[in-house]
């Protein structure tokens, strides 16, 4: 069963008057960025750069199903981009709380600096991506704005903001995130990145995991957003794909830094380190602590090899209040996604039944429904430092490309799945993703540290 079959790209002449927004909700991170204002006038283009707007301008509207508004329709939702509106900033923009009100929706207004470090390419590759993935633990794109030189992405509005601002960036008197909704955050991202491998088709590697980039709904329910770096994965005999190393420092996979081969493996390595910084509380990269602590993955390492002290890698804001049993279970988890050889990493689809057992429940569980395909939502976050500063236009040039072939080829998968169902029921189920547990039912228990 394919999951795109009833979205498809719009064939369209009209040029789109829309500038494309794009959101945080509260995410946006600690980059410092040059700020773009409505009321300042637009600089002049030169006809070379004025034609690569025109024609990334056209290339959205010949190829994305999203809705588009008008640069009034946003300034107008968010009171002309007033201060009291704004909910986060970082290297990529400004974001906005806004209300649309021919909708009345409240929503996250994204608007990209013009001197910033996101281009036209990257804006359509996040709009291509976003228009076609759909999944509750994905952050929904509403629509985008293109319009000149304005670039504006707009998203669902997600009261609680990011990971990051409940677990690594707490204020005074903030009240610290309990066991069972740690878990909770965790299985929800987990659940996200299993659609992007196993459900979407093509599939998707996500590549920019990330407190940052797990957005937080008023219930803590997860999504992922920010798919600006999201890349098709390797199909076919194929085991990975070749990229220019980009990300953020501390979450990337050691062999992806090393070799450029990016796999579904190194976002299960990235998922490892979000995991962590959920049971420790500490950030990845930690220039404040003592030298041997700067990096969380390296100070664990050794904890790690000796299972009575696991609980030494509990957060101490829990306090102490967590079962045993379940934290050491989900060290081991972490342990397992950080395996520096990615063949021995566990699938994501092996972690999301693992994690389903973690909490403080009689038996083990959480109050989390398990495995949902339902449509819902996307966003945006900036961390430390993203290898995006410097893509070479023909890198952009080939993530655009990727995107829309990705997008052609879920609309034939989807036409092609819907075809061999008319003519044989059963065929729509042979070809689902999630069959990822039936090619080894015991995998889960295998790879799931409770096993033993």
């Amino acid at each position: 069963m394919n999951c795109f079959s009833c979205l498809y790209f719009h064939e369209t002449k009209k040029a789109p008057k829309d500038s494309d927004s794009r959101r945080r909700n509260g995410e946006l991170t600690s980059r410092e960025n040059n700020k773009t204002h409505p009321e300042n006038p637009k600089p002049n283009k030169t006809g070379n750069e004025q034609s690569k707007n025109d024609d990334a301008n056209k290339e959205l509207t010949n190829n994305i199903a999203a809705k588009t508004f008008t640069f009034r329709e946003l300034a107008t939702a968010t009171k002309n981009f007033r201060q009291e509106c704004l909910i986060g900033e970082g290297g990529f923009g400004r974001v906005y709380k806004g209300k649309i009100e021919k909708c009345d929706k409240v929503v996250a207004v994204k608007q990209l600096d013009r001197n910033g470090q996101q281009g036209n390419k990257e804006f359509i590759v996040e709009v291509l991506m976003l228009s076609l993935l759909h999944h509750k633990h994905l952050v929904n794109l509403i629509g985008y704005c293109a319009d000149g030189d304005q670039r504006l992405l707009v998203y669902e509005y997600m009261s609680r903001g990011s990971l990051e601002d409940h677990l690594l960036d707490l204020k005074p008197g903030q009240v610290p995130l309990d066991w069972d909704t740690r878990i909770r955050i965790a299985l929800g991202a987990a659940m996200g990145l299993e659609y992007l491998h196993d459900k979407a088709d093509p599939p998707v590697i996500y590549r920019d995991l990330k407190a940052s980039n797990i957005l937080l709904d008023s219930d803590f329910n997860a999504k992922l957003s920010d798919f600006g770096l999201a890349k098709l994965g390797p199909v076919g005999d194929k085991q990975h794909v070749s990229s220019r190393v980009m990300g953020t420092y501390g979450y990337c996979a050691p062999e992806y830094q090393r070799t450029g081969q990016l796999t579904i493996k190194s976002d299960v390595y990235s998922f490892g380190v979000v995991l962590l910084e959920l049971i420790t509380g500490r950030r990845v990269i930690d220039t404040t602590r003592p030298k041997d602590e700067h990096n969380l993955v390296t100070w664990a390492q050794p904890v790690f090899k000796e299972p009575s002290r696991f609980p030494e890698l509990a957060d101490p804001s829990l306090e102490g209040v967590f079962p045993e049993k379940a934290l050491n279970q989900a060290v081991a988890v972490a342990a397992m996604c950080l395996q520096e050889e990615a063949t021995l990493r566990p699938l994501i689809s092996d972690v999301v039944t693992a994690l389903g057992f973690l909490g403080t429940a009689p038996d083990g569980t959480i109050a989390v429904p398990v495995r949902y395909d339902e449509v819902r939502p996307p966003q945006r976050s900036t961390g430390e430092t993203s290898g995006e500063d410097s893509m070479a236009p023909e890198e952009r040039e080939r993530a655009v490309a990727e995107a829309m072939e990705w997008g052609v080829a879920s609309r034939a998968n989807s036409r092609n799945t819907s075809a061999a169902h008319s003519l044989n029921p059963s065929a729509a189920h042979s070809r689902n993703p999630s069959a990822a547990h039936s090619r080894n039912p015991s995998a889960a228990h295998s790879r799931n540290p409770s096993a033993s």
